[in-house]
């Protein structure tokens, strides 16, 4: 399957599906809210699975559960979509009871973000394209109150057909959502932002690869483990990375960048990209970019790898939806980055 077959058409079926956390049932009118936006808004027909209510305490104790979850979803030839209700931390518990050969043979637009980049990883190395993006708490709850370019952006990359599609910057941004637990706050978000773009620290020339990445955190529970990418598979890829809304400190990302340099990454990727950190203040965004050059550039020479920090994907919204399997183009003097469908 090519990037085109992964689209989705008006009146589709999609699965919900909660693979790590219970927020639905605890906070449902949030949940609620982002059910009504993606059927309302985008036109698509939302299938609840058993997982997506669920609390916190059934789904940890049942990952075998959220696993058929999963498994019954792929299987499902009506189904044409998969979203996750929102992250968690431990949908790598759930790896083992997935089943790849149902997953392999049935192919389709796989959505979330944060923990789930634990799934996309794995889906990616079935084969499948995987679509880091907005969740249903987290994204799609929000559209309303989003600049309408999200809006834009979900219908192009879901519904569009195209060739080529030129990522841009959103014009604003906000840290974090309003209060959850109060129900009169479903989908609001905190003040909007004026965004400065992307910040493009380092590199020169235009380079092509295929996406790879998601939360930098989420990615450190698959390190050593045998579902992280073999030591040839970063040739030719371009990373991107993202920090949580647990904000980890400067220290604790460039120990985790330090273990990507160690494995020899930055000496065979094509590009990096850095997600707009969430709730970190600007002088913190600057150490922030100066610890990536320190570490990428200085430590593991890699003196022309294209850098760009500040882009809008990851727990800052709104974001954008980055497919890992994907080619993309990034021309540095253009300053622009292409998505590439064939």
């Amino acid at each position: 399957m090519n990037f085109k077959d992964y689209k989705l058409k008006r009146g589709d079926k999609v699965a919900v599906i909660a693979p790590s956390s219970g927020k639905a049932e605890k906070f449902p009118h949030v949940y609620k809210q982002g059910i009504k936006n993606i059927e309302e808004i985008f036109g698509l027909t939302v299938v609840e699975y058993p997982t997506a209510k669920m609390s916190d305490n059934q789904l940890y104790n049942n990952p075998k559960l959220r696993a058929e979850d999963i498994n019954k979803a792929f299987a499902d030839s009506s189904i044409r979509g998969i979203i996750t209700t929102i992250g968690g931390d431990d949908s790598v518990r759930i790896l083992p009871f997935l089943d790849k050969n149902t997953i392999k043979k049935n192919p389709k637009l796989f959505m979330g973000y944060s923990d789930a980049s634990v799934l996309l990883v794995f889906l990616n190395q079935l084969g499948l394209v995987s679509f880091h993006g907005p969740s249903v708490m987290a994204g799609f709850a929000q559209t309303r109150n989003l600049p309408k370019s999200f809006e834009n952006h979900v219908n192009n990359l879901l519904f569009g057909d195209f060739e080529v599609f030129e990522y841009s910057s959103y014009q604003e941004y906000c840290d974090g959502y309003k209060d959850w637990g109060r129900p009169e706050n479903s989908g609001d978000i905190n003040n909007l932002k004026a965004n400065d773009g992307w910040h493009w620290i380092n590199g020169e020339n235009e380079v092509s690869g295929i996406l790879f990445g998601g939360c930098i955190e989420a990615l450190e529970f698959l390190k050593s483990t045998i579902y992280w990418p073999s030591k040839d598979f970063w040739h030719g890829k371009i990373v991107f990375l993202e920090t949580s809304e647990e904000k980890p400190t400067i220290e604790q990302v460039k120990r985790m960048l330090r273990n990507y340099g160690t494995q020899g990454v930055f000496q065979k990727i094509s590009a990096l990209f850095f997600g707009r950190p969430n709730f970190y203040s600007d002088s913190e965004k600057q150490e922030l970019e100066k610890m990536i050059l320190n570490i990428v550039v200085n430590e593991f020479g890699a003196t022309e790898l294209p850098i760009i920090t500040n882009m809008d994907f990851g727990h800052t919204d709104p974001q954008l939806i980055i497919p890992l399997g994907v080619n993309v183009i990034v021309n540095f003097e253009a300053k622009s980055i292409k998505l590439l469908t064939k």
